[in-house]
């Protein structure tokens, strides 16, 4: 085949993969289904929870955020958020919701800031957090992209680990995203970075203790939200 004829072949496979990516998107509810897990293992005391929990709260009715959150219209995110520690402590704090307006950001929002932490002295359990969230992200709303986002201040101390997890659990087409909060564990960051981080366009982002919860969360999903565009590959 000739230059000419390698180049007609490109030409058709990238309009296929477009057709095929705008196919997609139009039988698709949503752009992104957005799952976001926070940690409330024994190592986050009660002050460090309320700053991640309110951190999370205000992050969310951020301006950037809700501009990224509500950028294409008529393609909405969906959100769900649930709070984790122990092997079963994994409590649902926010059931899948559709965000299409600022208004949508600030009930959302409000759900947050007025949670309550249902456990204080259990381990931490990644393993499991991550199975909690694939029974989750498996009764989403049809989206064209699913992500997890997993806080956390330590490494997997109870129970299998995320590459059991990942191996057992339908995560195949699924991005990981680790919000890492130093000051607790130096081997928190290297942990997050070679066994959580998973999936197509995954990344890790670091809080500097919880007090930069909310800045790095806020950064944090500025770039999910608006990460991936329908029709164009990352």
């Amino acid at each position: 085949m000739g230059q000419h004829g390698k180049h007609r072949a490109l030409v058709s496979l990238g309009a296929a993969a477009a057709l095929t990516l705008w196919a997609a998107a139009a039988e698709a509810q949503c752009r992104l289904a957005l799952v976001l897990g926070l940690d409330i293992s024994s190592s986050v005391d009660a002050e460090e929870d309320a700053l991640q929990r309110q951190g999370l709260a205000r992050a969310l009715i951020a301006p950037q955020v809700v501009q990224a959150a509500t950028a294409l219209p008529g393609q909405p995110v969906a959100i769900a958020v649930f709070e984790w520690s122990g092997r079963w402590q994994q409590d649902l704090l926010l059931d899948w919701t559709m965000v299409e307006s600022a208004a949508d950001m600030e009930r959302i929002s409000a759900t947050i800031a007025a949670s309550k932490r249902s456990y204080a002295d259990f381990p931490t359990a990644m393993g499991y957090a991550l199975g909690y969230a694939s029974d989750l992200l498996r009764r989403a709303p049809p989206c064209l992209f699913r992500t997890l986002d997993l806080s956390g201040d330590g490494i997997n101390n109870d129970g299998f680990g995320p590459a059991l997890a990942y191996q057992n659990f339908p995560y195949e087409e699924v991005t990981v995203n680790g919000l890492v909060v130093t000051g607790h564990d130096q081997a928190v960051v290297t942990f997050f970075e070679r066994e959580v981080r998973h999936g197509p366009g995954a990344f890790i982002e670091v809080a500097r203790g919880f007090e930069d919860f909310e800045r790095a969360m806020r950064r944090k999903l500025v770039r999910e939200l608006g990460a991936r565009v329908i029709g164009l590959a990352e």
